[in-house]
């Protein structure tokens, strides 16, 4: 059974969002992680080198980063269509808007909170005002980041964009509210949510 070392109201509650859509058996090991805030510790029976979340075992697989879990287990598990494969139409969009949240989004948005100030070429990402401009240019003609199909990629990007949002870091515009909305009315959303509580 897939084992999901997971901390409440953190990045791992995507994956855990991600394996009810998909709806195979899953366990969670709730683990202690380090806190923007000092508390918290690392928890040594945590697979991720740093000892953050998500971290993931699959049989003899261990995943670590919520970039390549999603992409892991939208490839293996078939049980509901969360990503194209390789070779299918969208593939390489997919890959892309994966890889977009930790490599551009979540940098650009924690720098302009820390008042980083961006240096073209120096940084790996862009700065968060073109960032979130893409972002909403991207979602203005369409329900998803695939386009009117439901993926992977709208719950690592959606999710924090809609945390982000709720943090008052990421502006509230009607094109990220009304996709927000959208997302966050599926079923397994509110199962990722109430998981939390327990």
């Amino acid at each position: 059974m897939i084992t999901l070392f997971h901390a409440p109201m953190s990045r791992s509650g995507s994956i855990v969002w991600l394996l009810e859509e998909l709806g195979v058996p899953y366990q969670t090991k709730i683990v202690d992680i380090r806190r923007a805030d000092g508390s918290g510790a690392r928890a040594m029976e945590n697979p991720h080198p740093h000892g953050k979340v998500p971290a993931l075992i699959d049989g003899e697989d261990t995943v670590f980063e919520g970039s390549a879990i999603a992409l892991y287990l939208s490839d293996k598990y078939r049980t509901k269509t969360m990503g194209p494969l390789t070779g299918q139409p969208q593939r390489g969009e997919y890959l892309s808007w994966l890889a977009y949240r930790p490599g551009v989004m979540e940098p650009a948005i924690l720098a302009r909170r820390f008042e980083i100030k961006h240096v073209y070429g120096a940084m790996g990402w862009a700065p968060a005002d073109e960032v979130e401009e893409v972002l909403n240019n991207h979602l203005a003609s369409r329900n998803y980041f695939l386009g009117d199909t439901f993926s992977a990629a709208d719950i690592m990007l959606g999710g924090s964009i809609n945390f982000l949002m709720m943090a008052k870091m990421v502006k509230e515009t009607p094109v990220m509210l009304a996709y927000v909305a959208r997302i966050t009315a599926r079923p397994a959303f509110h199962k990722m949510m109430e998981h939390d509580k327990r």
